[in-house]
């Protein structure tokens, strides 16, 4: 009887330590019997339970290790406690992550993915130029794990996700154009024949009627090609040092914003005055647009190391992430009467600067474009 009691008293200890192979046996009946058959079930469902555990945990280890998008797991001390394989080949060479400062791991990342993770909202980012251009979306969500608070860091290629949608894209700017051809042309070529007629008829009385209909069209869609080919015919800035304080009063001639930044005719940037202008004037229209009240479109202007940084803020509605993915893309619009010019021109121009382009939703609402420019 005592043996059997420390038997008990043993595979409680194993159970609590994590332990469930064990297990009893008695000859005896009656309630001591019962007791080590219930005793023996428990150890049962026990391991059952333990081995379904364990392989939940191997399945979401194994889904999170080999998944596409980089994650990075941080305690409240605001270190890495899990950094799965994507997290490793973007951030860290291909080495382990854990337990390293997460500020120090962005401080070696490309500029663009620092400042961004330095922001502290969802966003997207641009790595790279050209053909070696990488698209990610930064998303960051905290939660409370074991009654502490802790940080999920998601890094996701959108490069070619982004791609498909480009090729979409310009297969719709194509059936777009054929349209506006379309529309244009039939009714010229009609009115032309028409014309002719008259002319034969002697009806002269008409024909400056159907003359001015063909000029309104041909005039029409030289202003449709002119628009379209202007953004893909954008020449290379023509750069020279430019006091802000200059910039940002001919600027405000032109579209109404409220200014955060130097005014002493020091600060000076090499630009193509022209150029950044007509980008910013679409990005603060679009922040007027967004259903800001106007006092609250901002643009500030800020010194970076080795850069200034132009940031239109807004309290608008924002950006969903489907809308947020697409932005950046030529023809994107979700205006109904939009060319989805704005900000790809905006972006342009500021990658033919050597500079950037990121869009962020800012926490309490609104959107934030941040525009990169080399000192």
């Amino acid at each position: 009887m005592h043996s059997l009691f420390r038997a008990l008293t043993g595979t409680v200890a194993s159970y609590r330590d994590g332990g469930y192979a064990f297990s009893l046996s008695w000859r005896g009946k009656g309630e001591l019997g019962a007791l080590v058959d219930s005793h023996n079930a428990l150890g049962d469902a026990l391991r059952e339970q333990r081995l379904a555990l364990v392989q939940r945990e191997l399945l979401l280890d194994t889904m999170v290790q080999n998944t596409p998008v980089a994650m990075l797991l941080v305690d409240p001390s605001r270190r890495v406690v899990l950094g799965n394989v994507a997290a490793r080949k973007l951030l860290g060479d291909g080495a382990k992550l854990e337990g390293q400062a997460i500020d120090a791991v962005f401080a070696n990342a490309p500029d663009a993915l620092r400042e961004a993770f330095e922001r502290g909202d969802d966003g997207i980012v641009t790595v790279g130029v050209d053909d070696e251009e990488e698209i990610h979306h930064l998303a960051r969500r905290s939660f409370r794990l074991n009654g502490r608070r802790h940080e999920l860091v998601l890094l996701r290629q959108l490069t070619a996700e982004l791609r498909r949608q480009e090729v979409q894209t310009w297969k719709k700017v194509i059936r777009v154009i054929s349209h506006e051809l379309n529309n244009s042309l039939a009714p010229i070529a009609s009115l032309a024949h028409s014309g002719a007629q008259l002319l034969q008829r002697g009806q002269l009385e008409r024909l400056p009627t159907a003359l001015a209909t063909i000029e309104e069209r041909a005039r029409h869609l030289e202003a449709f090609i002119r628009d379209y080919a202007h953004f893909a015919k954008m020449p290379a800035p023509r750069l020279e040092t430019v006091p802000w304080a200059r910039f940002i009063e001919r600027l405000r001639a032109q579209v109404e914003f409220t200014y955060e930044g130097p005014t002493t005719p020091e600060a000076s940037a090499r630009i193509d005055a022209s150029q950044l202008e007509q980008g910013l004037i679409n990005l603060i229209k679009n922040a007027h647009e967004s259903g800001s009240a106007p006092r609250e479109v901002v643009l500030a202007l800020r010194r970076l190391p080795e850069a200034w940084r132009l940031e239109i803020l807004d309290r608008g509605g924002g950006m969903n992430d489907a809308v947020l993915a697409n932005a950046l893309l030529p023809f994107y619009s979700t205006k109904r009467h939009g060319t989805g010019l704005g900000l790809a021109l905006a972006r342009e121009i500021a990658e033919a600067h050597g500079g950037r382009i990121a869009l962020a939703n800012r926490e309490g609402g609104g959107l934030c474009v941040a525009v990169t420019l080399p000192a």
